[in-house]
C-alpha cells in the first residue's frame, strides 16, 4: 500500500489544468520546491516609486477623502458668496466664467493624476494576486504531502497492530 507521492507528482497534479493552458508555469514547480514565495510586496513597491508616483499617489489620497470635499465645497461657497454679495465690483460676476475654468483646470489635472494612481494600484494588486496565488498553492502542496505522510503512518500503524495481535495469538496459542 505504497501511497507516497514526490512533491513533483504533487505539484503537477494540482497544476494539472493550469499546465493544459500554460506550460509556463513549470517554473513555478521548480521554484516552490526551493524557495519561500511569499514577498513583501508593500516594500518592493515602495522602493519603486519615483517622486511624481508618491507626488499623485499622495494627491489621489487627499482628493479622494471628505475632507478635500468640504474644504472644497466651502471654497467655492466662499468663492460665490464674496462675488455675488460682497464685492461692489466683483472679480468673478454671476456666470462664474473664472470659476468655471478653474475648475475645468483642477478636473483636467486632477483626473489623470488620479487615473496614475490607480494604475500603480492595480499593478500592486496584480502581483499581490499573483504572490496569494504562488503561496496558496505552495500551502496546498505542502498540506497534501503532509496528508500523504499521515496516511502512511495510520498504514504502517494498523500493520504494527495486526503483527501484535498475531504474535499475542501466538503467545496464548503456545501458553
Amino acid at each position: 500500500m505504497e501511497n507516497k507521492r514526490t512533491n513533483s507528482e504533487i505539484i503537477k497534479l494540482i497544476l494539472e489544468e493550469d499546465m493544459k493552458e500554460d506550460p509556463e508555469k513549470e517554473e513555478i514547480i521548480h521554484m516552490l520546491l526551493e524557495k519561500t514565495v511569499s514577498k513583501n510586496i508593500n516594500r518592493k513597491n515602495k522602493a519603486a516609486l519615483s517622486f511624481g508616483d508618491r507626488v499623485s499617489d499622495k494627491m489621489a489620497r487627499i482628493a479622494g477623502s471628505w475632507a478635500f470635499i468640504i474644504i472644497f465645497c466651502a471654497i467655492l461657497l466662499a468663492w460665490v458668496v464674496l462675488n455675488t454679495v460682497f464685492l461692489l465690483q466683483p472679480y468673478d460676476p454671476f456666470p462664474y466664467i473664472l470659476l468655471n475654468l478653474l475648475l475645468s483646470c483642477i478636473a483636467a489635472l486632477q483626473a489623470p493624476i488620479i487615473m496614475m494612481s490607480q494604475n500603480r494600484q492595480e499593478q500592486k494588486d496584480r502581483i499581490r494576486a499573483e504572490n496569494d496565488y504562488k503561496v496558496n498553492l505552495k500551502s496546498e502542496i505542502i498540506i497534501e504531502d503532509i496528508y500523504s505522510k499521515l496516511e502512511q503512518l495510520i498504514d504502517n500503524q494498523e500493520i504494527i497492530l495486526k503483527r501484535i495481535s498475531t504474535e499475542e495469538e501466538k503467545t496464548k496459542e503456545n501458553a
